[in-house]
């Protein structure tokens, strides 16, 4: 064989090498999108196996399977959802890396629902429809399918759109819609519905007050005084304490009620004891954290890290606890209702059910969060870690309002809430200081300082768009629960 012969082989060869090649980096790029699909795929028919080993040979079994999948498919969702009201701030404030707010929601979500979680759970959420006006436990069954189905899928949506929704109202939403398909709209209770819409105001804007309220103190007392790192030694125990107090009070009266019945006075006392204790241990570790800092604001965010952290990991245990009956509610009712052949207001979470909703959020979270996590704790507003404490301190404490007021509140809300009252206090006081001072400028100093003030701290297409998507949660949950339930009993 010719050189020239041997020399156009092996140009051959190497093209067709790197037509491989290029293959396979092109197979890379295609797979990789579809690798969290298919973990969270497998981990839904894992779910399903699961329920087909505890129920399968029972009557219907291939009713149960089902719903654990779909149980398994919504647990994930609010994984990929709720959680960033948690750990969107301490991410956005730099507090903490994607990776170590994942591990660290993942455990305490985990811990919350399997430790504190409910062990009895209502099947008619919130107490949305009444339950006479079921016929029987099939019909039941479905509409308790079609809830599940409608709000895991509605949540699925919000978090493609990059929109943080309640997954306690989708439920709701979920059942409603599901009730008036299978019983009529005399079904509903308007008057608990009538307290849930009214939720969509009161938990946003008293989230939002408090967390402006927290950061407008921190300026006050800490940031505007002249010696800045004195002022911190002062005020940083005692917000770190009411901090504590806040979360103390708040895993006692939401996060506890499986290991033990605490009433909100009981809670309260807790919350003190714990404030007191926390206070005495903070003041030493303030005094040795601040030594040898600059006399200037940013070397106070060094002081706020570590609590903003503890903060979040407590805000996602208590999450954990008292959200996993939103992905495992519908599920363990239809467990019951399949296994006794009758429905009830209130059933007892198998145990293999609540694993599924534990660890199906921690899926989710690793899976599909840090999307939302971005859009809680960075494209909203810009967070630092006192205005990201502010807006963990604001979730506690609005919790425990709404409870000793007894308003009907979503933690998401809340947390989101507070992420704007943030905002939108850094805007005024902006222009508050801006103004005044507007008027002994020059000419060309005072038209930058006009654009500088039109440029928005908040964005307001993220505003827009997240408030739209609180408003119809309910309808649409409603609205896709009720065709899915008529397609349900139509095929069945």
């Amino acid at each position: 064989m010719s050189n020239a012969n041997q020399k156009a082989r092996w140009q051959a060869l190497d093209s067709d090498l790197h037509r491989i090649s290029r293959i396979e980096h092109a197979n890379v790029h295609v797979a990789r999108p579809m690798l969290a699909p298919g973990i969270a795929f497998a981990f839904i028919a894992l779910a399903g196996l699961t329920a087909a080993v505890f129920f399968g040979q029972a009557q219907g079994g291939l009713i149960v399977v089902a719903a654990a999948g779909f149980g398994a498919y919504m647990a994930i969702n609010i994984g990929a959802n709720d959680v960033a009201n948690n750990m969107g701030p301490a991410v956005g404030a730099n507090a903490l890396t994607m990776g170590g707010a994942i591990a660290i929601a993942a455990v305490a979500e985990s811990a919350g629902a399997l430790l504190a979680g409910g062990d009895v759970v209502s099947t008619i959420s919130k107490g949305i429809i009444d339950p006479s006006s079921v016929q029987n436990s099939n019909v039941f069954i479905w509409a308790m399918m079609s809830a599940l189905i409608s709000s895991a899928m509605w949540v699925n949506l919000a978090t493609w759109v990059g929109a943080p929704v309640s997954t306690t109202h989708s439920v709701v939403g979920g059942v409603m819609g599901a009730g008036i398909a299978a019983a009529g709209l005399s079904a509903v209770s308007w008057g608990t519905m009538s307290a849930i819409a009214a939720s969509w105001v009161i938990s946003p804007v008293l989230g939002g007050v408090i967390a402006a309220g927290f950061l407008a103190l921190i300026k006050a007392k800490i940031q505007n005084q002249d010696d800045k790192i004195a002022a911190a030694r002062r005020w940083v125990p005692i917000l770190v304490a009411v901090m504590a107090g806040a979360f103390a009070t708040y895993l006692a009266v939401k996060g506890l009620k499986r290991l033990v019945k605490v009433d909100l006075e009981m809670a309260l006392l807790i919350g003190l004891a714990s404030g007191a204790l926390v206070w005495a241990i903070t003041v030493p570790w303030v005094r040795r954290k601040s030594e040898g800092l600059e006399n200037r604001t940013k070397s106070l965010k060094t002081l706020f890290g570590l609590p903003l952290v503890i903060s979040a990991g407590f805000l996602s245990f208590a999450h954990g606890a008292n959200d996993v009956a939103n992905a495992v509610g519908p599920l363990a009712a239809i467990v019951h209702a399949a296994e006794f052949g009758d429905f009830a207001t209130k059933v007892s979470i198998p145990t293999w059910v609540m694993v599924i909703g534990a660890f199906g959020i921690s899926f989710g979270l690793f899976l599909f969060g840090p999307k939302l996590i971005r859009m809680v704790g960075s494209q909203i507003t810009k967070l630092n870690p006192m205005r990201a404490f502010c807006v963990a301190l604001s979730a506690a404490i609005t919790v425990i309002v709404a409870s000793w007021l007894g308003l009907p509140v979503s933690s998401t809300h809340i947390a989101v809430g507070a992420v704007f009252g943030v905002g939108f206090y850094r805007e005024w006081h902006q222009n508050r200081r801006r103004k005044h001072s507007n008027l002994q400028r020059p000419i060309e100093q005072r038209l930058a300082d006009e654009e500088y003030r039109r440029r928005k701290l908040v964005r307001r297409s993220h505003f827009m768009t997240i408030v739209a998507a609180w408003v119809i949660t309910v309808p649409a949950a409603a609205t896709m629960s009720a065709v899915i339930f008529w397609m349900l009993t139509a095929f069945t």
